[in-house]
């Protein structure tokens, strides 16, 4: 969906100000497609001179009332069915699930503990607006209510799916996967950590042993060297 094919919509409702369609994005569509007073305008500038909109009427302080065209309704209508739906392809937040395990246990359910209060917080959110909408009337808000729906469903989907996951690093397959890939704790990591600093302090004495007795050595042959000679 783009913010032109929304300004659109918006339009083929009713005519609006630029004004009113701001208060319409946040109050319904903010959720699903959020927008800047700056991007409205801006859009609006770009489908007045596409002829996809009009200024059907001027008021006050420069006010601008803007209107859908045939032509904008055409564009609309072809968007609605003959253009492909295009869904979220990449999600940063699913990604780094896959990655989890080189964290601690602890580490991996915290953060999918933050997941699940996350989505409770935009559930929350979704509810206060349907409670505090009016969908009746206009068909604009009777849809807006149906994808409202969507974004409840979703986040609560969401909050139980992250409950779930974090339940799930503390199970018994997870305990054997972790012991199979032979994963330690913090307390054996910091083990680890100093175990490899000793050998690698080790290494470092072992190679300045070796060059002391190569330098003594060579010393050894050149004074051989300089008796040979007197």
């Amino acid at each position: 969906m783009s913010l032109r094919h929304a300004v659109l919509g918006l339009l083929a409702e009713s005519p609006a100000s630029g004004y009113d369609l701001m208060k319409t994005f946040d109050l319904s569509l903010a959720h699903v497609w959020p927008a800047t007073q700056s991007q409205v305008y801006g859009e609006l500038n770009k489908l007045t001179s596409a002829d996809l909109i009009e200024v059907a009427s001027h008021g006050p302080r420069g006010r601008k009332e803007y209107a859908i065209t045939k032509a904008g309704r055409a564009e609309l209508h072809h968007w609605l069915t003959e253009v492909e739906p295009v869904g979220p392809q990449r999600h940063d937040g699913l990604l780094r699930v896959f990655f989890l395990g080189v964290l601690t246990p602890l580490e991996a359910r915290t953060y999918l503990l933050q997941q699940a209060e996350r989505s409770a917080r935009a559930h929350a959110g979704y509810r206060a607006l349907a409670d505090a909408g009016n969908w009746e009337g206009e068909m604009i808000a009777v849809y807006g209510r149906i994808a409202l729906e969507f974004g409840l469903r979703q986040t609560a989907m969401m909050e139980e799916w992250a409950n779930w996951a974090a339940s799930e690093i503390t199970s018994d397959q997870a305990r054997r996967s972790r012991e199979a890939a032979g994963e330690q704790g913090p307390e054996q990591h910091h083990a680890m950590e100093l175990e490899q600093a000793q050998g690698q302090a080790q290494a470092q004495d072992r190679v300045q042993k070796r060059d002391l007795a190569q330098d003594q050595e060579q010393a050894q042959e050149e004074a051989q060297v300089q008796k040979q000679e007197q």
